[in-house]
């Protein structure tokens, strides 16, 4: 059974949010994890960029398959985990602490949109 932490926000597309203040954390789930299994790489975006809800915005790479990570809300990216470009396996290890980027909220309202822990549950059948 997956890790699904109550105080975050989920998207569909399998990604989760930690918002402090107007920042965000954007990481995918434990879920997402497991069902990629061994990820080789990791292309995060730049920082700067400027990144709509629901775009891609990053892309992981499994032992399976190529991913396209979807940003769960609308701002700038002012932060990039470089060590996942070197370490991308840490998004296995810890996929609840190697985060892939942070964003400054451009629309804090989204984040009301995404699901809470109970409907990531209900959606992954957990």
């Amino acid at each position: 059974m997956s890790n699904i932490p109550e105080q975050l926000r989920y998207a569909a597309s399998h990604e989760w949010i930690k918002v402090e203040g107007d920042t965000g954390t954007v990481v995918i789930t434990d879920h997402a994890q497991h069902e990629l299994s061994d990820v080789v790489y990791v292309d995060i975006p730049k920082l700067g960029a400027q990144i709509a809800a629901g775009a891609v915005a990053a892309v992981i790479e499994s032992v399976k398959a190529a991913s396209d990570i979807y940003s769960p809300v609308s701002g700038e990216v002012i932060a990039i985990n470089n060590e996942l470009i070197t370490q991308p396996q840490l998004v296995n290890g810890d996929p609840y602490g190697a985060w892939l980027f942070r964003v400054k909220l451009s629309n804090p309202a989204e984040v009301t949109a995404l699901k809470d822990a109970s409907g990531y549950k209900e959606q992954i059948g957990g």
